[in-house]
């Protein structure tokens, strides 16, 4: 669930709800409460399925290029993931990247795909007819468990989204686009030996030490989002006011060893 904090807007893009009647009134009074309450929650003209993904996504980025014209990055990321916001922001200034910093224009990483092929079974959760997509393989797109991209790129892939016919599979339709506008993802290495992918798109038991190394994890429950989130965070705090305080000393020695010269 996204909040607006220190400068920065985390909003939450939804639907209209999917379930009928009394049920839908319900779930529609909890995202106007939760509108009211933390102003962070855009809600669209469509149905909240995942069938619409795809037209989600694209809506997102729509929102993103008209109204965030000042931003350096977006990010895509479900409900289910958990991500860590300390090691993101470091990595895009460039502390964890092969980069000075994280390049501003036609940049988009997280976990890529590159052997992706469609799957012709009408019973698949993730079926794609040949009247869809005709093409044996897929291009390289990024799992839409979660991403971050260059601001850029979010009205440059809602001008490519006119000239490509949508699939369900919004991670792979953004790919397509991607493929139109000649973009390829980076793969999100990480320097630390137990860890490959910074973007880890699989189920993993909460440890704060993996944890504090990893950009997201998914396959989480909302209660445990929030108890990670605030195991983590306290984690942080702890070791950033360490750091703080030994900064502090080494600078407060150096002033003394230099004016007893």
């Amino acid at each position: 669930m996204g909040r607006a904090r220190s400068g920065h807007f985390d909003p939450v893009l939804s639907g209209l709800p999917e379930e009928d009647g009394s049920e839908q009134l319900v779930i529609q009074e909890k995202v106007k409460k939760e509108s009211e309450t933390h102003g962070d929650v855009i809600q669209m003209n469509f149905v909240d399925s995942y069938q619409n993904l795809t037209i989600k996504t694209l809506m997102m980025m729509r929102w993103l290029d008209v109204h965030c014209p000042q931003t350096r990055y977006g990010m895509k990321v479900d409900a289910d993931v958990f991500v860590n916001i300390f090691y993101l922001k470091s990595y895009l200034k460039g502390d964890m990247c092969f980069f000075s910093s994280c390049p501003r224009r036609s940049f988009i990483t997280g976990s890529v795909i590159r052997d992706g092929t469609p799957r012709r079974n009408s019973k698949s959760k993730w079926h794609v007819s040949e009247q869809e997509y005709s093409e044996d393989t897929f291009p390289p797109y990024v799992s839409g468990a979660g991403y971050v991209f260059s601001w850029d790129l979010a009205g440059r892939i809602s001008w490519a989204s006119r000239f490509i016919r949508p699939i369900p599979l919004e991670d792979v339709y953004v790919g397509l686009c991607l493929s139109l506008l000649d973009v390829r993802p980076e793969y999100a290495y990480s320097l630390v030996p137990f860890v490959s992918n910074l973007f880890e798109v699989r189920n993993l038991d909460y440890d704060r030490c993996k944890f504090a190394k990893l950009l997201l994890v998914n396959g989480f429950s909302p209660s445990e989002l929030l108890a990670a989130w605030r195991i983590l965070s306290q984690a942080m705090q702890t070791a950033e006011s360490k750091y703080r305080h030994t900064k502090t000393s080494i600078i407060k020695d150096i002033l003394q060893e230099r004016l007893s010269k």
